[in-house]
């Protein structure tokens, strides 16, 4: 195996024994397998669309595949052996329909033809097909390709997030199609810099759905103080993203005696109106992700893993529930929005023996509550009151070096304002930072689907001041681990914002020449100290 797509990548450049993240060899060579035949099925997709012929099973799937491959969703041996039959069965399928419409009726690409052999293992065969296989072999190149690819991961996970709430756009199918068939095109370093600048075109795309697909689903989120405690009594966990699994979820505890809690990216939900409505949706549990095994073996009741971000389950195994793309051997998944089974297991389980008080945050200030304050934080800016902006947000991870994170917010001067989102928050999400005229000096956003919110914000401000969101007082210091920080990051650089400042470390599959690129062009650098980075910020 090789894989050196998340920040967590291994000593050597990537994994290649076994992954950081648990990822197994098995598991990664059905991933590039899975990776290789969507590529195929793509270069079939995008002839069918010639030809006036479009399959929204093939868009959706295709994007549900690839979102199974980005770190920390799928560990399942068997789920990927059921994504490549159905890969293949799509693609045969499909390209019938396309030749009898008049399309081609053979193809060069081998994945277009590749049908995985039985009787040997599939994993063996995903072994040929890795990411250092059937790429370029100019490393620029090719450390664009696996740029696009990673960013499609996260593009794919934001569609499919979208869909489940019903909004979908058939322009965002036909880019991943045609992002992943390019790599059989012999393309220019130009031209591969322009795919990839796309790629965070779509993403913003993308993202403005899954914003309204949320929105218009739960309302708009406002300001909102979550315990950090719990209630006496039997309890739930919802860990990941997603908001319509915690809808229904509280529906079908109504009445139960059953305290559901929210952990990790989940807290944002706290301040969407058609959640907190649920009496028995009470607090906050726990950190980040990457804390789970700790936090998790202590929670005294169920926990619904959803969407993605799941650790190898240790001793609470028999407690743990996944639905959605996300998935582990040995934990129960659930399908269709049925969560009897996690239901009886908190039921079965004994709960908190005692309320605890463990203080509060906020969370809630998505770009419809902060821009409803508009007008005071414009004036406390004019006023000097507000010096700066800090948009401090991405993320987390376990690699050392992201205590940065935490000291840096901890030294922003008190006229200044921290904006945060997604888990990156959780290293300094509990800090009483006070507040500027009413105005509380740490904002949560929300999760890392809400970063178009943050791009709203700053899009609003710059108009009302009549500028570049550039020429705003506003820094951008941002955490990376995984692929849908890559689309985001991406979206950022498709929309010209310079300075940004990325860590723990640099992306690995970014070559110096690359890098260069994104140095020269939009001034992307690595963080350093948080007393030399608020230094060169500030002055």
């Amino acid at each position: 195996m090789f894989c050196y797509q998340c920040e967590q990548r291994g000593s050597d450049g990537g994994c290649t024994n076994m992954g950081v993240c648990g990822k197994n060899p098995e598991v990664a060579s059905l991933q590039d397998l899975l990776t290789y035949l969507l590529r195929g099925l793509s270069v079939i997709a995008i002839e069918g669309r010639k030809h006036g012929i479009e399959d929204l099973e093939v868009d959706r799937f295709t994007a549900q595949a690839l979102f199974a491959t980005l770190t920390n969703v799928n560990f399942d041996p068997e789920r990927f052996e059921q994504h490549l039959s159905r890969v293949v069965e799509l693609r045969e399928d499909l390209k019938k329909r396309v030749a009898a419409a008049g399309g081609p009726q053979s193809y060069t690409e081998a994945s277009v033809n590749l049908t995985p052999l039985s009787g040997v293992p599939h994993a063996e065969q995903g072994a040929l097909y890795g990411l250092l296989v059937d790429h370029s072999e100019n490393d620029d190149i090719r450390s664009l390709q696996h740029t696009v690819l990673f960013g499609l991961r996260g593009v794919a996970a934001y569609a499919d997030h979208a869909r489940v709430l019903g909004q979908e756009d058939p322009e965002v199918y036909a880019f991943m199609h045609e992002g992943l068939a390019a790599i059989y095109k012999d393309l220019s370093l130009e031209d591969w810099v322009g795919l990839t600048l796309k790629v965070g075109e779509v993403n913003l795309k993308v993202m403005a759905l899954l914003d309204a697909a949320n929105t218009g689903a739960y309302g708009n989120p406002v300001p909102t103080e979550v315990p950090l405690g719990h209630k006496k009594g039997k309890a739930i966990l919802v860990s990941g993203h997603d908001l319509k699994d915690m809808k229904e979820l509280l529906e079908q505890t109504q009445g139960m005696g059953i305290t559901v809690y929210t952990h990790g990216e989940m807290l944002p939900c706290h301040g969407y109106p058609e959640l907190k409505k649920y009496p028995h949706f009470y607090g906050h549990y726990g950190t980040a992700w990457q804390n789970q095994r700790r936090e998790f073996a202590d929670f005294p009741g169920a926990i619904l893993m959803t969407t993605n971000c799941i650790q190898k389950p240790t001793s609470y195994i028999e407690n743990i529930f996944t639905t959605g793309r996300v998935g582990f051997p040995g934990a129960e998944h659930l399908k269709n929005g049925d969560f009897r089974a996690v239901i009886e297991r908190a039921q079965a389980l004994p709960g908190f023996a005692e309320d605890e008080d463990k203080g509060s945050v906020l969370t809630g200030f998505a770009h419809n509550a902060v821009l409803s304050v508009a007008d005071k934080i414009i004036d406390a800016v004019k006023s000097g009151a507000i010096r700066h902006f800090f948009l401090v947000a991405g993320c987390d991870g376990a690699k050392p070096g992201r205590n940065y994170y935490t000291e840096f917010v901890e030294k922003v001067p008190e006229d200044c304002v921290v904006l945060t989102l997604a888990c990156g928050k959780f290293r300094f999400f509990d800090k009483k930072l006070g507040d500027i005229g009413g105005i509380p000096r740490l904002l949560d956003i929300g999760q890392c689907n809400d970063a178009y919110s943050a791009i709203q914000i700053a899009v609003a401000l710059a108009g009302a001041f009549d500028c570049g969101v550039n020429d705003l007082p506003l820094s951008m210091v941002l955490s990376w681990y995984e692929q849908k920080a890559v689309a985001v990051l991406l979206t950022l650089l498709h929309l010209g914002i310079q300075d940004i400042r990325l860590g723990p470390t640099l992306p690995e599959f970014l070559t110096p020449n690359v890098l260069q690129v994104l140095v020269d062009h939009y001034h992307i650098k690595p963080i350093t100290t948080p007393d030399e980075d608020l230094k060169a910020i500030l002055g």
